[in-house]
């Protein structure tokens, strides 16, 4: 008979833990005596989509829900700063100085579908800019819109990005106390030339049905990676076109695939992987 000495040796530590200590004086109790219970502002949506240079209408929004040890009872407030991050060196370095945007009390939280406080808050690309105080030439395709949240609890405690773990910004607890957008040059038209695309397989056994279609005025061609780690395809689009459409189709192994398409003005258009996104893709062209 087979004796499984990993079972016994848990038996005989449970055993001394059972018999070193008493009622008086359990180890969890110490622990949890010394411990001290935060709040999180746990991420449950967002709303619009990419802030685009050439629309300063453009929308992104978030909502949260605020959790404690008392199911959000302990939240005073939520306050919301805005920032900016300069990625376009060209057109000279701007810093500005971070702003406080929004206060939300406890009171103008609703209550969520799991008796949770909820609250949401919207951005327009102009409003952003309006309270960074930033004007036409101070920003471009490429540079960051960056919020960032601080819960206040009603004992004075502060929770915020800093110090935060992947364990609170992962997604379970899905707490980042930050949502950063990029602005893209999303062009207005189609801009016509020849696109290329490089694909990539990690793997080496190319893209396992994973492609990336290209919708030219309604003429849909398929593009892939059959075999191997890499190939590059030339997307040649006319003069005139009205619709253009890159989507990403996702296939088996997403994390061994990743691709890069470059515009006709020798911009990275988009890169994206391993395990890009599905759906359709949203280039960045300013110079189009």
């Amino acid at each position: 008979m087979k004796i499984n000495l990993k079972y016994l040796t848990i038996i005989a530590f449970a055993g001394l833990l059972l018999t070193g200590c008493d009622d008086g004086d359990k180890v969890i109790d110490e622990i949890f005596e010394t411990t001290t219970r935060g709040a999180i502002l746990r991420t449950v949506g967002t709303s619009g989509g990419d802030y685009d240079r050439f629309d300063t209408s453009s929308i992104y929004g978030f909502t949260v829900e605020a959790q404690d040890v008392e199911n959000g009872k302990l939240l005073e407030k939520m306050e919301i700063f805005v920032n900016f991050i300069d990625n376009t060196p060209d057109n000279g370095n701007v810093s500005p100085a971070e702003v406080l945007v929004a206060t939300v009390p406890a009171s103008e939280f609703e209550e969520g579908p799991f008796g949770l406080p909820r609250a949401s808050y919207e951005s327009t690309l102009g409003q952003a800019l309006t309270n960074l105080g930033l004007v036409e030439g101070d920003f471009d395709g490429g540079d960051v819109i960056f919020f960032r949240l601080a819960s206040t609890l009603t004992d004075g405690r502060v929770f915020t990005n800093s110090g935060n773990t992947s364990t609170l910004s992962g997604s379970f607890l899905a707490s980042p106390f930050q949502y950063d957008r990029t602005i893209k040059c999303i062009p207005p038209s189609p801009v016509p030339g020849r696109y290329v695309m490089e694909l990539a397989d990690s793997y080496g056994d190319g893209w396992d049905g994973a492609k990336i279609t290209v919708n030219i005025d309604g003429t849909v061609t398929e593009y892939t990676l059959e075999a191997g780690s890499a190939t590059s395809h030339n997307v040649d689009v006319p003069e005139g076109t009205t619709e253009l459409v890159f989507t990403y189709v996702a296939g088996r192994f997403e994390e061994e695939h990743s691709y890069e398409i470059t515009a006709p003005t020798d911009e990275l258009a988009i890169k994206d992987g391993p395990t890009p996104s599905q759906g359709e893709l949203v280039l960045n062209i300013c110079k189009g």
